[in-house]
């Protein structure tokens, strides 16, 4: 079982490095008309060729599973009613025993508390409403679309525009809610952007 170090220090920041991938694989892929030629070099050795989505498929997959377990953490869930609202999740109702949740870390004043939706989208530049959408949509298509067979999943436009705005707003939820509070400095970024025109 992991320890409450663990879950502060590695488990967390693993989840949050494969959400900001994520981030940036869906920027790249709402940049294109279509898939791009794709090199992958492991030790200067080309690897793998194909197509950008052998990239992107999986890491926006990755990041969508990761957002939801990083909500789930905090608090937050889907409202069955309206696909596109936040809810709290309901203190009462047992999880499994095993999960470790935002309440079972504490700072000097007691526990740590449940996000609200409102808090969750207050951070965000753009409208609050569209914020809210993201999560929850993050939510309803792991939910539907990657916990479940269902209809199948294809990742539309929407999906993928949901994906970059909630992966930037749980970056900025766990600063905020979880390391800021427990007096900790949230961690690195997990991937570096590099810029087509900055290459030698």
């Amino acid at each position: 079982m992991f320890s409450k170090d663990d879950i502060i220090s590695r488990i967390i920041p693993y989840r949050l490095q494969a959400v900001d991938v994520a981030n940036f694989a869906a920027k790249l892929q709402n940049s294109w008309d279509a898939p791009k030629a794709m090199k992958i070099y492991f030790d200067e050795k080309l690897t793998i060729t194909g197509n950008s989505n052998a990239y992107t498929n999986p890491v926006l997959e990755s990041g969508l599973i990761h957002c939801r377990a990083l909500l789930d953490f905090i608090g937050l869930k889907v409202d069955s009613k309206d696909s596109t609202k936040l809810i709290c999740r309901d203190l009462k109702k047992n999880k499994n025993d095993d999960d470790v949740l935002i309440e079972h870390f504490s700072n000097l004043n007691g526990p740590l508390p449940l996000v609200t939706p409102q808090e969750a989208i207050t951070q965000y530049q753009g409208p609050q409403s569209e914020a809210e959408a993201a999560l929850a949509g993050v939510l309803h298509t792991v939910n539907k679309g990657l916990a479940h067979i269902t209809a199948g999943l294809d990742l539309s436009a929407s999906d993928i525009s949901n994906l970059e705005i909630a992966s930037r707003g749980v970056r900025a939820i766990f600063a905020r809610h979880f390391y800021t509070p427990l007096g900790l400095s949230p961690p690195e970024f997990g991937v570096k952007e590099v810029k087509p025109w900055s290459l030698k």
